[in-house]
């Protein structure tokens, strides 16, 4: 057995959250994703879900890697203001064309994250295949680090993800 570290600790309180939404069916679970790179000794872990009956997902990704850990277990050495994770939110949803207005997709995602957050919008496809299936991902970055002192506004964050979720719904399915 080992001592959880601030990323066992927030990983299982993000969990919590997201499955108690499930079980009461506001969100359906859609993938989740939990690796640990013995390398470089980092971690990832990732939950995707949606809102039920609609096309849009959302990802949350959490990440830490060694100096992460290390500035935990070892603060008279490392500073401590490297203890913690890194989060970033992500939306998707498949489109047969692009008609779609991304100016008012970037207003929506500004309203509900702030303008501190860092925004991006990119558009996949596979320029081989006949049908023309196009992946809209939506990316919201908090560039800072996320310690346990955070721990309420993980669970807050949910609410702010579903809010995100209905409001793209409306606006691109």
């Amino acid at each position: 057995m080992f001592d959880p570290t601030a990323f066992d600790n927030m990983k299982v309180v993000v969990e919590g959250a997201l499955y108690d939404l499930d079980i009461c069916g506001e969100i359906v679970i859609t993938d989740r994703n939990d690796f640990m790179n013995m390398a470089k000794m980092a971690r990832k872990f990732d939950v995707s879900f949606q809102l039920p009956h609609k096309k849009v997902t959302a990802k949350i990704e959490m990440t830490s890697n060694l100096v992460n850990l290390g500035a935990e277990l070892l603060p008279a050495l490392l500073s401590e203001k490297n203890a913690g994770c890194h989060l970033n939110l992500q939306f998707f949803t498949e489109h047969e064309d692009l008609n779609i207005d991304f100016e008012a997709v970037e207003t929506i995602l500004m309203n509900v994250w702030g303008a501190t957050r860092k925004i991006t919008q990119t558009i996949q496809y596979d320029p081989l295949k006949i049908e023309k299936n196009h992946t809209h991902v939506m990316t919201v970055e908090f560039d800072r680090l996320i310690g346990e002192d955070q721990m309420d506004d993980l669970v807050e964050m949910a609410e702010f993800i579903i809010t995100t979720l209905k409001k793209l719904s409306e606006k691109i399915n």
